[in-house]
């Protein structure tokens, strides 16, 4: 990746003060190491009437791969093929975005304490960009630049200069020229837009990307009439993320325009007075959705497949309607936690007599596991091998066939919604699949049909209108002889 500052002078106000704005000596080279390659600076011209900077971004496309590789709850890879071939290595990007960041954060911040009057003083700029990916077009980077005070050259770049018949790229040859901006203003613009106009990131977004969001958008962004699209692709649409930006960008806009702090609009409410309360964790959500649905069924006699650790085990224990809880797990190492955790050693005799922990595979048809009321598998299915399901399915379904059971999962399209969980990744590391809210009813339902068993979905925790529930759950209840006959 290829980036150029120029700027012109003379002998009252030589261009070379571009050296100490960026803080880079114009007679060495500078180089500096990254996490996914090298970013040298170094000036291919410097005298009192022209200077330019150039920033030169080798890209290590193996070790960005390696970087990436497993970050995140789950790791899931990208394709094989993809994480080695695609433009990251020539094309700027997020890459270049944080590289600039890296090596002229100083700049950035309007920090010159050689030179202290220069950082303030408006110079004219011309910044050269050979390859930038632009989705939107010309037109786009128009919208975002000119609003700016920038002067916009946005050539298209041809999908093949011998072919011409093909169009253009999604690239343009980038020029922005200036005289009314400072080094500092140029380089946050080119912070948030670079990566803005590509429409991706190399990196997860979290949630102090906002504040870098507005750090680098101070005395611009507030104002800028494509202010929603630069918030939620520098955001990667995550909707509560850019949600909140827009909050406080108003909360800026409004302080602007009365002349006040933000501090004095945003004073509705004192924080030590904040009485909100947090909203019960999903896993208790989950454990209190089963349970009542347990008592709805009139379910005595439990069996809890794929036990863990115990926690569901435990819950049901504190009722007495649950007569006898059978934990099952492949795991001793988790019925060893279990029984620790559930005190069996220290158990009264009356109430040890109703709780039972064995080791057993799911996959495998168990005698033990006969006449019971009701089976749940929380959280279950997603740790097998889809080829294993089938197994398990017959192993429950047909062969111990309990009145009732309950599959918990959780709902991929809810994922969007997790602040922490980078995209494309699932819930947990072992999880070797997770299913939509369609692909989730159509295997319930072929279930229900191929056992004789009636089949009813319900959300557990809030119910989006958009991707639906974080975890959802399939209620199976086992037809009469006379339903599963005519069946």
């Amino acid at each position: 990746m290829f980036l150029t500052i120029s700027t012109t002078g003379n002998e009252r106000y030589p261009a070379t003060d571009l050296g100490f704005l960026l803080h880079k000596h114009p007679d060495r080279a500078f180089s500096a190491g990254l996490s996914y390659g090298t970013a040298h600076v170094f000036y291919p011209e410097a005298d009192d009437e022209r200077c330019t900077a150039a920033l030169l971004l080798e890209v290590d496309a193996v070790a960005l791969v390696r970087r990436g590789k497993g970050k995140g709850r789950g790791g899931a890879p990208d394709a094989a093929l993809a994480q080695y071939v695609n433009d990251r290595p020539y094309a700027a990007s997020s890459l270049l975005a944080v590289a600039l960041s890296a090596v002229f954060s100083s700049a950035m911040r309007g920090a010159c304490h050689a030179r202290p009057e220069l950082p303030d003083r408006p110079r004219p700029l011309r910044i050269e960009v050979p390859a930038l990916p632009a989705r939107g077009g010309p037109g786009l980077v128009r919208a975002l630049f000119e609003p700016l005070g920038w002067t916009v050259t946005a050539d298209p770049v041809a999908l093949d200069a011998g072919f011409p018949e093909w169009g253009d790229s999604r690239y343009v040859r980038l020029t922005l020229a200036a005289d009314t901006l400072t080094v500092a203003e140029a380089l946050r613009h080119l912070y948030v837009l670079l990566p803005v106009l590509d429409d991706a990131k190399h990196y997860w977004v979290s949630s102090d990307e906002v504040d870098k969001l507005l750090r680098a958008g101070e005395g611009w962004l507030p104002g800028h009439p494509e202010q929603q699209l630069i918030t939620s692709r520098y955001l990667s649409r995550r909707w509560s993320l850019t949600r909140q930006a827009r909050e406080r960008l108003e909360l800026v806009r409004l302080a602007e325009a009365d002349d006040s702090d933000v501090e004095e609009i945003d004073n509705a409410v004192a924080a030590e007075t904040e009485t909100e309360e947090k909203p019960a964790p999903l896993a208790v959500r989950r454990r209190d959705a089963i349970t009542a649905t347990l008592r709805a069924c009139g379910a005595a006699r439990v069996l809890d497949l794929g036990c863990g650790q115990g926690q569901l085990v435990r819950e049901l224990l504190e009722d007495p309607a649950f007569t006898e809880i059978v934990g099952v797990d492949v795991s001793m190492r988790a019925l060893a936690i279990a029984s620790r955790r559930l005190g069996l050693d220290r158990m009264g005799e009356r109430q040890a007599s109703r709780v039972k922990l064995l080791q057993g595979s799911l996959v495998y048809t168990d005698h033990r596991l006969k006449g019971y009321d009701a089976a749940v598998l929380s959280e279950v299915i997603e740790h097998l091998d889809l080829p294993r399901l089938p197994a398990l399915e017959y192993a429950v379904f047909g062969a111990a066939r309990p009145r009732t059971v309950l599959v918990t999962t959780p709902n991929v399209e809810y994922n969007v919604r997790w602040e922490s969980l980078p995209a494309g990744h699932v819930r947990h590391g072992d999880h070797r699949f997770e299913w939509t809210r369609e692909e989730f009813r159509s295997w319930a339902r072929q279930v229900a049909e191929r056992h004789g068993y009636d089949v009813e979905f319900t959300p557990v925790g809030p119910d989006d209108p958009e991707v639906g529930p974080p975890t959802q759950m399939a209620v199976f209840q086992a037809a009469t002889a006379q339903e599963t006959k005519a069946a």
